[in-house]
This record gives structure tokens, sequence and C-alpha cells, in this order.
């Protein structure tokens, strides 16, 4: 055996300690340097852009109807019209209503009338010979008092009812559809009028994968394609569905988007192409 040969590997073992130091020391001093190593040629993770069908919708649309049945007396709108908040839409023949309201009022004023009278009314009494004209006893006009409060809340209910005969306006809109003439009957809870806000617009995802929807947040800015005014706009997510429905056995969620400025020429029910995301 090479009489060098125990003095090589004590230089080995030497530069072997030295190396294994250096790198424990680099490991204190900064330990994060090996995870960014191994994580060098990673990309940047990004929330990747989504893209989805969608189509046009009204921000706010009602279907209205009636709590009670009746026929159409008068029907003073038509579709296309343009309503405000409170503004009668439809009203109902009901003459019951009506002469339950009058007969109300009557009974109201009847009741005051008696109360009236037994607050300036006096009863006549004789004491020691001498005849006196003394105050109805409070009893009485308090008792009077409580027909006149009765009288008005049946009058107030009876008002309450006869109101249900007028469909009104929730909000402002237009006239979207209109399901019903002057003298056709009216079956309670029956869809009559559609309401909606056609000047005021919005975007409603249909077929956004449940694969996706974690790319979605409210607030993301949006690139929309309406094919049909053949043109592009910008809006973002306003609300994300927090329940899927299933169409064509693809789990999918709606999501709805706004526009940063409403499009002219835009109209209910055309189709649009959504990406979501950058």
């Amino acid at each position: 055996m090479d009489a060098r040969m125990p003095s090589t590997l004590v230089k080995q073992a030497y530069f072997l300690r030295l190396i294994t130091s250096s790198l424990l020391l680099t490991i204190l001093i900064n330990p994060m340097s090996i995870a960014f190593a191994s994580d060098a040629n990673r990309p940047a993770s990004a929330a990747e852009a989504v893209t989805a069908s969608a189509v046009i919708v009204p921000a706010h649309v009602s279907e209205l109807g009636f709590l009670i049945s009746g026929i159409a007396r008068e029907v003073p709108v038509k579709e296309g019209d343009s309503v405000k908040a409170g503004q009668s839409l439809l009203i109902l023949d009901t003459p019951d209503l009506e002469f339950a309201v009058t007969e109300a009022q009557a009974a109201l004023r009847s009741a005051q009338s008696y109360a009236d009278l037994q607050k300036y009314g006096r009863i006549k009494n004789r004491r020691n010979g001498k005849i006196f004209y003394d105050e109805i006893p409070i009893e009485y006009r308090q008792r009077a008092d409580a027909r006149v409060q009765q009288a008005q809340v049946a009058l107030e209910l009876a008002q309450i009812n006869l109101a249900e005969n007028t469909l009104t306006a929730p909000f402002d809109g237009t006239v979207a559809s209109l399901q019903v003439i002057p003298g056709e009957y009216v079956q309670s809870d029956q869809a009559v009028i559609t309401l909606a806000t056609l000047n005021d617009l919005n975007i409603e995802t249909t077929d956004l994968s449940e694969r996706d929807i974690a790319n979605v947040k409210i607030g993301t800015p949006v690139d929309i394609s309406v094919e049909a005014l053949n043109d592009n706009f910008t809006g973002k997510v306003i609300s994300i569905s927090p329940i899927a429905n299933t169409v064509g056995g693809d789990v999918v969620f709606k999501v709805t988007i706004a526009f940063d400025k409403q499009p002219e020429h835009l109209l209910w029910g055309m189709t649009a192409e959504v990406t979501i995301g950058s």
C-alpha cells in the first residue's frame, strides 16, 4: 500500500468538512435561500382569465299579480310604457270592497257624532229641590271614544282590502309585457304584468363552470363582446350566485356583471361573450 494514501484521505475528509460547514453557515444566515432556489424556475401564480357565454338581462325585473281575483276594470298602461314607482298599472272591479269602505266611513261618522254628544252633553239632576245640568260621567265618554277608535280601525282595514284591487309599480321601469285586457277575469297570484328596468341592463353568465368559479371575485374587471352590436365593452363582476345550477349535465354558477357604461341599442335577451380577469 502507498504510504501517501493516509495523507490523501485526511485531506479529502478535511475538504468535505469544510464544504459541509460552508453550506450549514449559508443556511443559518439565509434559511430561505434553498426555498428560493427550488422555486427559481416556477412562474409567479396569477388568477387565470375565465371565458363564458352570457345573456343581457334587466338589473331589476318583476312579474306582478294580485292577491285577490276579479275582472279587470281599467288597464291604464300598455306594453313599452315607462312608469314611475307607485303608478297604477291595473285596477280590478271590486264593488263589494268599495261598499265595505263606504259602510265603514258611515260607521265612523256615526261613532264620532255619538262621542261628540257625550263630550258636550249634560244630564239633568235634581238636588235640594233645584235642577242641575251635570256633565255626563267620564265612563260614558271613554266608551264613546273607544267606539270611535274601533270604527277608525275598521275603516283602515276596509281601505287596505280595497287597495288590493289596484296593481302599482314597485319601482321606476318599463312595462315589458301585459297579459290582460279590460273585462278579462284575473285569477289571484296570476302574473299579469312584467316590469323591468330596460334602461339599466346587466349581464348574467350561462355556462361558467364550477372549475372556473374560484378564479372569479367581486369587482374583477370583465371584457364584454356583444355580437349583435358588433362591439366590445368593459364591466365588472357585481355578484356571484352561492348556489350552482345544472345545465346539460354540467355544474355552472351564475355571475352577474355590470357595464362600466351602459351601451346604446342594447336589448334584453341579447347574447354576449365575457372574459373575466386577465
